[in-house]
């Protein structure tokens, strides 16, 4: 990923969301849907993805998965600075090792 600032500060976060076939299933999770996130932080992007796939005007016409929920994955590829894997547990997202995928 290369690091763009948008007009408004915001960096281009490249984000891959990961579900399982099944609602709320702990293992299986495959990549369901790519994109570029612009946000301020990490924190805003996981934020910003949320919201993004958990209200119906704003889901993109081509996404073919469910609402974000517990259990989801999502992960922030960085490029160099590294990628970042997030899952959604009660409470909000928590950082998790991508072992967490198999």
């Amino acid at each position: 990923m290369i690091r763009v600032l948008t007009k408004r500060g915001k960096i281009q976060y490249d984000v891959t969301i990961f579900q399982t076939p099944k609602q709320r299933e702990k293992k299986g999770h495959q990549p369901v849907y790519r994109l570029n996130i612009p946000a301020e932080s990490r924190d805003h992007c996981l934020q910003e993805t949320f919201s993004r796939f958990n209200v119906m005007d704003r889901i993109p016409a081509n996404y073919k998965g469910r609402f974000l929920s517990t259990g989801d994955i999502i992960l922030i590829d960085e490029g160099r600075s590294g990628k970042h894997y997030y899952q959604l547990q009660p409470g909000g997202w928590f950082p998790i090792k991508r072992i967490t995928l198999l």
